[in-house]
């Protein structure tokens, strides 16, 4: 894999720090050059490494007929602002790919507890509404992938109700004992519930059985929603949730063998079912336990150590744990082969970690849209929406514009409360505004479609002497990018890069496609990188920069 051997270190001698204001950043399509390679490169990657997935919560997207709830008519309205299908325009956000949270019925707000697998929740519409979804997006380029709840059902679903009944059909379909085993989950948490005179067990929630796929019947029903979602309502892949706790061994209550067994099954059934299908993994766990899972189990699975590490070294404007970490995962996991993201729908929202600052987001956005995992936008994360827990703050309805008590979101009354900044941050007042954050991420989206080294080009990190400034190399047989970032609210003057072998072979020409300035060429060393490198005499503060490197010019 590109990448391994290539050590880490980040030096820790301080340039010289002056505060100067930000600059915003531009963009510059330039043609790509001939570049020869040294390292190996990467031949070709799955689809899905070409796409930007953008996680929607259909309820607080948007609202078609004014009952406070968005719909997936609503979604259907607002697929322009992802991706309106021209590749020539510049107005969309440039999304290609729509992971969308629960859509099944459910008596829960966020449908994480599902109560029919074949039905569309009744507040979004109808199975016929979600299959118009599909036939409007994929005519946009746009494939979706549907978040699939395995690991337990709603305490509401018809199987649950059955197996409350000893001896029944569904009986032996989740877990139960006669007396209680005595073992918490973490913190404490009462995972075995009584019901009668048994206990059966639910993980997360009394109101969330878990399901017992030591019974083969239940994989059976569950292949067989699986072919449903895939055939019948035509989508492209699942999300699928919590899969770290779907098989117990004991008291160890996740990442059991028997689960990675079970995965590897389930993995078998979706590819021969539709061979392309995407399955993304949440397993909230280290890069160490989620690597297991890909290739015969998942084709990617979400990083959380580098999600923490994106927030937390903007936060910290020191970027040693993120270089750690990522060369880490550049070690363990097949090349591209994660699904990277800044927060989620669980995670307090990226803009209230950096505490409203629209600079650290943007730099944050750059460290997310150039890193070689398949990236994953949380809706509102483009216009810095807000929200800390409880989880209802991190799915707020989507800030469109500054109506009062609405944003723009519904006719009627939002279902929850919106945020306070909705009448600064919203689409609207962003659009136009080409030193906006929602800005910044059209031109990233954009350079990554553009320049195949950032979606699936391989990766070198670069060493810097600045513990603020953090570089990558990304490239391909025929480009080759140089990602910068100073991640901290003080400007760097004078750092210098070090690459002990890298994919140059001559002294190149340079060219920004992200940023401002005028980029000097590095001095090639025997292993085709470079040793004390300033690209730029200054970088400002939140700043971030792509520098092209192309065929030596003529003298």
């Amino acid at each position: 894999m590109a990448g391994t051997g290539i050590m880490w270190l980040l030096l820790i001698t301080a340039c010289a720090k002056t505060i100067t204001p930000s600059l915003s950043p531009t963009i510059r399509l330039i043609p790509t050059p001939t570049q020869s390679i040294t390292p190996e490169a990467i031949d070709e990657l799955p689809w899905w490494n070409e796409r930007v997935f953008y996680e929607v919560f259909v309820r607080s997207f948007y609202d078609s007929d004014g009952d406070g709830n968005g719909d997936l008519q609503g979604l259907i309205d607002k697929l322009d602002y992802l991706n309106d299908g021209n590749p020539a325009t510049t107005t969309d956000l440039g999304i290609t790919g729509i992971w969308l949270m629960p859509v099944a019925e459910s008596p829960s707000y966020h449908g994480y507890d599902v109560a029919d697998y074949r039905t569309v929740e009744q507040d979004y519409g109808s199975n016929d509404d979600f299959k118009q979804l599909i036939a409007e997006a994929h005519r946009r380029d746009i494939v979706v992938i549907v978040d699939l709840v395995l690991n337990h059902t709603s305490s509401q679903h018809p199987w649950f109700i059955d197996a409350q009944t000893p001896s029944s059909e569904h009986d032996d379909w989740y877990i139960w004992r006669n007396e209680n085993p005595g073992i918490a989950g973490p913190g404490g948490r009462v995972i075995w519930h009584q019901s009668g005179d048994r206990y059966y067990y639910g993980y997360f929630w009394s109101e969330m059985p878990d399901l017992n796929y030591e019974n083969p019947e239940v994989t059976a029903a569950v292949y067989d929603i699986t072919r449903f979602w895939l055939e019948d309502m035509g989508i492209d892949g699942f999300r699928l949730d919590a899969i770290k706790h779907l098989i117990e061994e004991g008291q160890t209550l996740e990442n059991t063998p028997k689960t990675h067994d079970w995965l590897e099954g389930f993995y078998a059934h979706v590819k021969s079912t539709k061979p392309d299908a995407l399955l993304v993994g949440e397993v909230w766990d280290s890069s160490h336990a989620v690597a297991p899972y890909i290739s015969n189990q998942l084709d990617i699975a979400f990083s959380f150590d580098l999600a923490s590490d994106f927030i937390s070294s903007v936060q910290g404007g020191d970027a040693g744990l993120l270089g750690y970490d990522q060369q880490q995962v550049l070690d363990l996991f097949p090349a591209g082969q994660y699904a990277a993201f800044l927060t989620n729908h669980d995670q307090d929202r990226a803009m209230s970690e950096l505490n409203g600052s629209i600079d650290a987001a943007k730099v944050a956005a750059t460290l997310l849209l150039t890193n070689p995992g398949v990236p994953f936008i949380y809706y509102g994360e483009e216009i810095g929406m807000t929200g800390r827990k409880p989880d209802e703050n991190l799915r707020t309805p989507m800030q469109w514009d500054a109506t009062p008590n609405t944003a723009g979101f519904t006719m009627g009354t939002p279902w929850y409360i919106l945020q306070p900044n909705y009448q600064q941050d919203n689409v609207a007042v962003q659009t136009s505004d080409p030193g906006s954050l929602l800005a910044h991420y059209r031109t990233l989206i954009r350079l990554r479609h553009a320049h195949p080294a950032l979606s699936n080009g391989s990766t070198l990190l670069v060493k810097s002497d600045h513990k603020a400034v953090y570089s990558l190399m990304r490239y391909t047989e025929d480009e080759t990018l140089l990602i910068l970032t100073n991640i901290s609210d003080q400007a760097a003057n004078n750092c210098r890069l070090t690459l002990s072998a890298g994919a140059l072979t001559s002294t190149p020409s340079t060219a920004l496609l992200l940023g401002d300035g005028q980029p000097t060429a590095p001095t090639i060393n025997a292993s085709g990188g470079f040793d004390s490198y300033i690209p730029l005499p200054e970088l400002p503060p939140y700043s971030s920069f792509i520098i092209q490197f192309g065929p030596q010019e003529a003298p």
